[in-house]
């Protein structure tokens, strides 16, 4: 983020595809040409980890923080796509539909990969190069499936406990299956490869999101147990949230398994380097999910029914850093660092130089004058947002949630009265005459959509992750907006 530029927040899953789900097929390659366009230097994205419906589809929540979400290959750039395609709804995921067709896809796609006798070098190199991940992700899944679903945490002793002479016994009978989810991971690379470098060739950086956490119920945790807080049989003994602030009286208990940071330090952070590697070749840019939790984080004793009941457990940060930066030494992070932020958290941010983000969607309330998000107080250094997937959209935060005073702030602030509307175009306004050197813009808030294309309510388990984009929305007036809007404040 060396020079002044804008971007669109849309996940993979919300572009336009009659296969039900946003892939990574041609309207991904037109959507790259409409930020070539509309003179966007920037794409950011959500995790593209699996999900699965057992999470609520959340990518968030995943069975690996480095494998691919196989259900955004696309069947257009797959040679085999004969079955009928159903008639899936344009606007909303349908997840249990779609995983059902993309199955029976993927089956016959492997089916005729092993038929074909010819020595597939790309292939071989892909699982070579990727083995210190692949070989336990594809073992792992298949196992999910051989003991059909439960948590890593209920498979037979020997097999979470990983002893040698049973998972011997059950790879070779789960040879197949194994195979077949190296195959659709070798496919998810090479397609998303394919329209990373069409992006950076129409100078657009991919943006991606790595959350801090990652599942209990993942590859990661069964395979590397010591390097989590977990108790003689492997259940987690601590777990991630935050505490009461003014999101949430009572904070928020996530569940993940915390780290443990003596074991990582002893390590040189290993397991840390290794999934850094991999998402600096995924992305151009990783933004972190809960920055604050490399500097200090929230554990609670597992079996506690919220957050209230934890402690504050200082992290090794500037060590840490200081590590990954000897290996990358140019670091581009984003450091999401909204909530409560301590004098401590801002020091480490500052001195590695990593900006944050400013939400304009918490500009306006009482603390208006003083608050880091409102536009006079934005810094070069930092990203700014309308909103985040996390957040309702700009018209349905007006029409919802902001109180008539919120209002009145945001009228007097930008000098005039403006309807539901209109408000959208006043927020990407404000966001694109910042002087922060990158604004984001929800692709939701450029339409100026409402409540109904909100992408994730934290605290509801259903009914998110399914917003998608129509085909036709991207018509030629809105792309001379954007265009123009970009210009006159300098991001183009």
């Amino acid at each position: 983020m060396k020079r002044r530029g804008s971007g669109i927040l849309l996940h993979i899953t919300s572009l336009p595809s009659r296969y039900g789900i946003g892939d990574l097929g041609p309207e991904a390659y037109r959507f790259a040409d409409f930020l070539a366009m509309t003179g966007q230097s920037f794409w950011q994205i959500l995790s593209l980890t699996p999900t699965r419906p057992a999470s609520g589809n959340s990518p968030y929540n995943s069975s690996s923080a480095f494998a691919g979400n196989t259900l955004l290959i696309s069947p257009e750039l797959m040679p085999d796509k004969e079955d009928p395609v159903p008639s899936f709804q344009e606007d909303r995921v349908d997840y249990p539909e779609v995983i059902s067709y993309k199955e029976r896809l993927f089956n016959r796609a492997y089916k005729r990969f092993t038929e074909d006798k010819e020595y597939n070098y790309e292939y071989e190199r892909f699982c070579s190069e990727n083995s210190g991940w692949l070989e336990d992700f594809s073992f792992f899944i298949a196992l999910k499936a051989h003991f059909h679903g439960p948590i890593w945490g209920e498979w037979p002793h020997e097999i979470k406990n990983r002893e040698p002479q049973a998972l011997q016994v059950l790879k070779k009978q789960l040879h197949n299956r194994i195979e077949r989810e190296k195959f659709l991971q070798y496919i998810f690379f090479k397609q998303w490869f394919s329209l990373k470098r069409y992006c950076n060739q129409r100078g657009i950086q991919i943006i991606g999101d790595m959350p801090i956490y990652v599942d209990y119920d993942s590859t990661d945790v069964w395979t590397n147990p010591h390097i989590f807080r977990l108790d003689e049989e492997k259940r987690p003994s601590f777990v991630a949230g935050v505490p009461p602030d003014y999101f949430s009286q009572t904070g928020q208990l996530w569940g993940n398994p915390v780290y443990r940071w003596d074991i990582l330090k002893e390590s040189g952070y290993a397991w840390w380097i290794q999934r850094m590697e991999h998402n600096l070749k995924l992305f151009d840019i990783v933004r972190i999910d809960h920055f604050r939790g490399f500097i200090a984080y929230w554990q609670v004793r597992a079996g506690e029914r919220a957050a209230t009941r934890g402690q504050w457990i200082k992290a090794p940060a500037e060590d840490f850093f200081n590590t990954l930066l000897r290996h990358f030494p140019d670091l581009p992070i984003i450091a999401e660092d909204l909530g409560v932020i301590t004098p401590d958290v801002r020091e480490v941010m500052n001195r590695f130089e990593f900006p944050g983000m400013r939400l304009l969607l918490f500009a306006f309330d009482e603390n208006l004058p003083a608050s880091p998000y409102a536009p006079h107080n934005h810094v070069k250094n930092c990203v700014v947002y309308t909103g985040t997937h996390d957040n309702n959209t700009v018209k349905g935060w007006f029409e919802h949630e902001a109180s008539q005073d919120d209002k009145e702030r945001l009228f007097n602030y930008i000098g005039k009265e403006v309807s539901s509307q209109d408000v959208h175009l006043e927020f990407i306004r404000l966001a694109m005459m910042s002087v922060a050197k990158v604004a984001i813009l929800p692709m939701q808030d450029i339409l100026g959509i409402g409540e109904e294309g909100r992408m994730n309510r934290p605290a509801a388990g259903k009914g998110n992750w399914q917003w998608r984009l129509l085909p036709g929305e991207l018509t030629p007036a809105l792309i001379r907006r954007l265009q123009k809007m970009t210009e006159i404040y300098g991001r183009a």
